[in-house]
């Protein structure tokens, strides 16, 4: 899901909501790889399984049943052995874990002051192909076929139009692979999954795109400021293009990023001040003259990973979110426990993503990417690309602050390609494209249908209601308390059938709650007035615009 109002020093912004998992998900350790965007993706096997209440179950070992689904190498396949797990989910984790080793000599021993941008456009592009070969085998043929087709209509077409042709191919050919993946082969057990990479490609792809478009097309006055920082000037190289979209720090566990943003990197122009949004006035005084070291974040982020480790896989067999639709469960459980339950449930769930998108973070600080400017005391911050805030999102007030710190880099991608440039309802549109992007399970859809009619009433209730409650401290907190309470409500409700998949137990958990807060929203939707993003930003500017001309006159 995506909440869909950010700015560009904040870098908030809402997110596709990327919930999962199933039950066998909490496999172990290597299981946690099952997050959007690092190539794993949720596949069962065709025979051998069982359903019961319309949820499939199953019983074969996971080291077993994966080595002939493995495209990827078997050089750790004596390991799966023994710890009973399946070989490319241990070759993804493996994968990543050499990764941090190599971003931290890439960082040492290629810096920008020792060599040239060439030489780690190389390395950094051939260790990403060796990691997605690694991991995937010839599957990973798919990246470079989805990247040279797109690479050709960024060229040989027109320019005017050449950003919609290759948003077409680019998400065209994921969709296909993600249709072939799960109807044509397997469905629905996790397991790594070279769709996953592709997805962060298609973003990389596709905000390149639209960037050269806006560079080289477009005059200054026609874009905004986060457009004007984004557009790019002249046309990458191949090269360029390949370790954008395939470097060894993102193959596998991404996350997306701006093409600016990555070039600066690797010419090692990241450090210098770059837009107005980030300039606090640090940049001109000491911390200016010396490179700051990512060593700090990269041991925090580290130290966070294995606490959000242990945490799920002592929580995610003892809480799974599909005992939910559990006939006995619903029939014996009192309501407001079973609301309890699915709040404990997902609460259990997330601990992956923090695990996931936390080490792909750490790898690319280790990297040196991802510095962000100084904070107010002076402290460097490494979190140009991080893809979540835990706090933020633990102890969320409202279903947009929820989002804006959920998959943050999917968020502002769906922002820039689609929510600032669809003419036409881009709120159903956005969601709409989330839905494709993550794959073809109706679960996807539930999830996302849902999301809209959860982000409507959330504008509805803060525009019309939360003014009511500013008027003392005791207000505000009692606000708090209760619109918390609504939002982790909230949350789990629209996410349930992003964990179950399939339509039926879906709906069955719907019907179970006697679709309540689908009616619920409803009725605030069309009990109360709501303005569009659009609207109140347009309204603000216009202000801001007569203030500063009453203050000159």
């Amino acid at each position: 899901m995506c909440a869909l109002d950010d700015t560009r020093s904040s870098r908030h912004s809402g997110s596709s909501s990327s919930t999962g998992g199933g039950s066998g998900s909490c496999g172990g350790l290597f299981i946690i790889a099952a997050a959007e965007g690092i190539g794993t993706q949720p596949r069962e096997k065709k025979e051998g399984r069982k359903e019961k209440n319309g949820l499939h179950v199953h019983h074969p070992s996971m080291a077993t049943q994966s080595t002939a689904s493995c495209t990827g190498s078997t050089l750790l396949q004596p390991i799966c052995d023994i710890i009973n797990l399946p070989l490319d989910q241990v070759n993804f984790v493996a994968g990543q874990l050499f990764a941090l080793l190599m971003a931290v000599w890439f960082r040492l021993y290629l810096h920008p002051s020792k060599t040239s941008p060439f030489v780690r456009h190389v390395v950094a592009t051939l260790l990403g192909f060796y990691l997605a070969l690694f991991c995937f085998g010839w599957y990973s043929l798919h990246f470079l076929v989805q990247s040279g087709l797109s690479y050709s209509v960024i060229v040989f077409a027109g320019l005017e139009h050449m950003h919609k042709y290759c948003f077409i191919v680019t998400l065209g050919y994921l969709i296909v692979c993600q249709i072939t993946r799960v109807y044509v082969f397997d469905y629905g057990m996790y397991s790594a999954d070279f769709t996953g990479p592709m997805m962060v490609i298609t973003q990389k792809i596709t905000s390149l795109a639209f960037e050269i478009h806006d560079g080289l097309t477009k005059r200054e006055g026609q874009l905004t400021q986060s457009q004007k920082y984004f557009a790019i000037r002249r046309m990458p190289s191949l090269l360029e293009y390949l370790s954008y979209n395939c470097n060894f720090m993102g193959i596998l566990a991404g996350p997306t990023c701006a093409y600016n943003d990555y070039v600066a990197f690797i010419e090692g122009t990241c450090y210098q001040p770059r837009h107005q949004e980030n300039a606090n006035g640090k940049e001109n005084g000491k911390h200016k003259q010396s490179e700051p070291s990512p060593k700090g974040d990269v041991i925090s982020k580290l130290c966070t990973c294995a606490i959000s480790l242990a945490i799920y896989l002592s929580l995610c067999k003892l809480i799974p979110v599909e005992r939910s639709v559990d006939e006995d469960f619903i029939n014996n459980t009192p309501f407001y426990l079973q609301v309890v339950y699915l709040y404990l449930a997902m609460l259990a769930l997330r601990p992956k993503y923090y695990f996931v998108w936390t080490l792909a973070d750490a790898i690319n600080n280790a990297a040196g990417f991802g510095f962000n400017g100084y904070n107010k005391d002076g402290s460097p911050r490494w979190d140009l690309i991080s893809n979540l805030r835990i706090l933020d999102i633990e102890f969320a007030t409202s279903f947009k602050l929820f989002l804006d710190n959920w998959n943050i880099q999917t968020s502002l991608w769906l922002k820039r390609v689609c929510y600032e440039r669809c003419p036409i309802n881009p709120t159903a549109a956005t969601f709409l494209l989330s839905a494709m992007w993550h794959g073809v399970y109706p679960g996807y859809y539930l999830t996302f249908l849902t999301g809209i009619g959860m982000t409507m009433a959330a504008r509805a209730v803060r525009y019309n209601i939360r003014p009511h409650f500013q008027v003392s401290e005791t207000y505000r907190r009692i606000y708090d308390v209760i619109t918390w309470a609504w939002t982790q409500v909230a949350i789990s409700y629209t996410v349930v059938p992003f964990v179950l998949l399939a339509v039926w137990p879906s709906l069955k958990f719907y019907r179970s709650w006697y679709f309540g807060l689908h009616l619920l929203c409803l009725l605030v939707v069309l009990a109360l007035p709501v303005r569009s993003r659009r609207r109140e930003a347009k309204d603000q500017q216009e202000s801001t615009q007569t203030n500063d001309c009453s203050q000159k006159g």
